[in-house]
This record gives C-alpha cells, structure tokens and sequence, in this order.
C-alpha cells in the first residue's frame, strides 16, 4: 500500500504494461540445422532455410535473415547458414535471387502474412522461369528467395501502435544503413560467383532482385542509396567506361516505400543530368510503385514528418524536365524542398515519371520479350502496351530507358497501404523481373532472328 501513498505504483503499472505490450525481442528462425521442407502453413517455423514445391515447375527455397534493432545480426550464424547453402548451389549452377524486406507491423514470425505472400510471388516467378527457359532452350535456373526480418512493430496493441511511426522509422534506416547493407552485397557477390570463372566460360546469368516494402522500403534505400549514387557515375562518360547505367544487382522494386522524396533528389537528378540517352541494352534498375489511395504514405506520413521538420529551413531547387515528344528544350520547374522533405517518394508529383493503370484492350494476351526489350519503360506512346495484367504510360518527363522509375499506380490495381499482392501487380513485377534478368545472348538472338 505504501506504493499508492508515495505515487509509485502508476509508475510501476505503467512499466509493467509497456513490458508486456512490447512486441516479441528475439530471434525467430533459430534452427540451422537443416533444410526443412514446406508444405503446409506452420510448417518449418523455426527453420532459417526451407525448400517448397520440390520437384515441380514452381520450386523454390526460402531462407531467413533477422535484425535487431540497432541494425545488427541477431545471429551471424544464422546469414552464414543462408549464405553457404545459396553459394553452393550458385556456384554450381546460374540462379535468380529474390529478397524481400517487410515494412511496418510485419517481422519473420511463422506465418506472418508478409511471408505467406513472399512465397506467392516466388512461385509466379519460379513458374515464369520455367515457362522462359523452355521457350529459349536454356536451363532453367533455381529461384532462391530471401526475406529479412526486423522488429517491425515495437508495441503488439493494435491501434495504439499505430503511434510508433517516428520509433519504426527511425530503426527501419538504422537497420539499412547498419546491417542490411552487408547482406545484399554478400548475396550480389554470391550470384557473381560464377563469373570468376576462367576465360572463355560463359558469362553467369545469376541474377539479384531485391523488393522492399513501406518501411522496409526506407530498409533498402537506405542501405543503397551511395551505392546506386556511385555507380551511376561510375557508368557515365569521361570516366574509364561509358556503358549502360549500374544499378545495384538487376533490379530494386520499392512497394508503397515509406521515405522522404528528398533522399531520391540526387539519384534523380543525376538520371536526367543533360537529359542524358540511353543504349539501346538499358534494362530497367530501379522500380518505385505508390498507390494513389496508400493514405499512410500520402497523408500520415507527412503529418509525422512536419512535427520532425519543423525547426528545418528549406528552399527551392531549380530543376529540369527532359524534352517532351515535339519539343526541342527541356523545362525549368521549381522543387520546393520542404514538400519534398515532408512527402514520400510516391506521392511528390515532380519525380513521378509513370502511371500504372488496369489493362485495357491494347494490351498483349502473351508476355512478348523481344517488344518488352524494345520498350520496357513505355516510352514510345505509339505502341501498345507490352505487359499481360496492366498498361504501363510514361509521363514523358524523361528519356526512353530511363532506369529508375517512379511509378504512381491506380487504386484498382493496389489500394491502400497493403495491397501489394494483387494478381495484376504480382503479373507486372514478375515480367519487370524477367526482363532484368533475361541473359544479355538471349536478347542478342532475338534481335538477330
């Protein structure tokens, strides 16, 4: 009773509820023991690698990597695990390697809906895979699929969580700019392996694909924003090689990501940079897709982001648009950085180059490779649309080939914050992928037939 008279019971309450509303501190997916295989929900729950649809057109593997919050292995053993048994495979033969990071709310828990869905889509890629390899008459290769946990939600009451945006936030960059960074090197290292062949071995066609979602988005930014910086410089002309523009593995794909448009200025600059062209061999690198209706990006996250801006000063950059089709100049436009700094990538209008609509009759019944090489970035208003589930418009603001695009998707296609698994959407990222990890000599063929 003493506690009630000198004010220290609330204290003592409130400590004890906020222990017990904290969300789960630990790692998941302790046993590295084997490769378990997955059947039905639940199975594998603790196994950090796993294999599933073994034997079928649709096989895959899936393996775990967990962070903590300050953005640091929470059991190095457990990415070695995962590393080693992907090397042995990719130094034996050519593989395509999917990562996903989760965003807000989500983490490596058995059967978290983040991970049900992860392996959807590695299956639609593992089945397009096989349909691909056989059209061309080459070996079909192995998808290994990768998800990165972290501690996505800080508190388990549902509402109330919905106030660890600044907390969330802050450790999704913490973990990019940390841990994450390592583990994506490593495994775009692991799909090179084969490259360090000797001479006259043919080139791998292993190839890295790395997806991000909301705050796990901001994850994968963060982690390679200096790295696509640099080589895209590194890309340019005047320096030891002019050549098609880097990016980090074959392709980056931000879903609904949660992270300023600000941290995007230089990268998009720099792809407009002299409105600058691009070789016809220019596959995409970077895809950034927003719903128009993802209200925790468009309105909840600016309100966040004014509280932390507050006291910032910002100005206005003068900018430019590469010339549209019939103009010979291109567009000076203001950027007022306080909006940039306050709004998210997808919904800051002046770096939106793409509008991603439902399919209308222009579009194809049969995903076409050699059109979807020609004019994979839908450039080139005056041909009809190239992908199956959905039409593709540039906005025109920059030149064909552009790598990186921010695309700014219809609600009937992804409405909301986690509508990111649709048919239509899974259809669009699996072709996008096929056309950044289709060999370079299987294009070379097309164009020669």
């Amino acid at each position: 009773m003493r506690y009630l008279h000198d004010g220290k019971w609330p204290v003592i309450l409130s400590a004890l509820l906020c222990l017990s509303a904290c969300s789960y501190n630990g790692t998941y997916r302790s046993n590295l023991s084997d490769v378990c295989t997955f059947e039905l929900p639940n199975d594998c729950a603790k196994h950090a690698t796993q294999i599933s649809l073994t034997g079928t057109d649709a096989e895959y593997r899936l393996g775990f990597i967990e962070y903590d919050d300050q953005g640091q292995l929470r059991d190095r053993a457990q990415q070695d695990r995962v590393l080693s048994e992907y090397l042995e495979i990719a130094g034996k033969q050519d593989v395509i390697v999917l990562t996903f990071v989760h965003g807000w709310h989500h983490s490596a828990r058995p059967e978290d809906g983040n991970i049900t869905e992860f392996r959807k889509m590695l299956t639609s890629v593992s089945r397009q895979e096989a349909h691909s390899s056989q059209q061309q008459q080459r070996d079909r290769r192995p998808v290994l699929g990768v998800y990165i946990g972290w501690r996505g939600d800080s508190l388990d009451i549902p509402v109330i969580n919905h106030a660890t945006f600044w907390d969330r936030k802050a450790t999704a960059h913490e973990v990019g700019r940390k841990g994450v960074t390592e583990a994506l090197l490593r495994l775009e290292e692991l799909v090179n392996v084969r490259n360090t062949f000797k001479d006259g071995d043919p080139p791998s066609t292993s190839r890295l694909v790395v997806i991000g979602h909301s705050f796990g988005g901001a994850v994968v930014y963060s982690s390679l924003q200096k790295i696509l910086n640099d080589r895209f410089i590194d890309s340019r002309k005047g320096k030891n090689f002019g050549g098609n523009a880097k990016g980090f593995g074959d392709m980056v794909i931000l879903m609904n990501p949660a992270f300023e448009a600000l941290r995007f200025s230089s990268l998009f600059e720099l792809s407009q940079e002299k409105c600058r062209g691009y070789f016809p061999g220019q596959l995409p690198k970077l895809a950034i897709l927003t719903s128009e209706s993802d209200y925790a990006t468009k309105l909840a996250f600016p309100a966040g982001r004014f509280f932390s801006t507050v006291f910032e000063r910002h100005r206005d950059m003068e900018r430019y648009e590469c010339p549209r089709p019939g103009m010979s100049n291109s567009r000076t436009v203001a950027i007022p950085q306080w909006k940039a700094d306050r709004n998210t990538i997808g919904h800051f209008k002046p770096y939106l180059t793409h509008k991603l609509m439902p399919a209308s009759e222009r579009g194809p019944e049969s995903f076409d490779l050699e059109r979807a090489y020609s004019d994979w970035s839908a450039h080139d208003v005056d041909q009809a649309d190239i992908y199956t589930t959905v039409d593709l418009i540039s906005m025109q603001k920059t030149t064909a080939r552009n790598p990186y695009m921010n695309i700014a998707v219809d609600k009937e296609l992804m409405d909301g914050h986690n509508d990111i698994w649709g048919d239509n959407i899974i259809g669009f990222i699996s072709e996008l992928i096929t056309v950044s990890t289709t060999p370079q000599q299987v294009y070379e063929q097309l164009l020669q037939n």
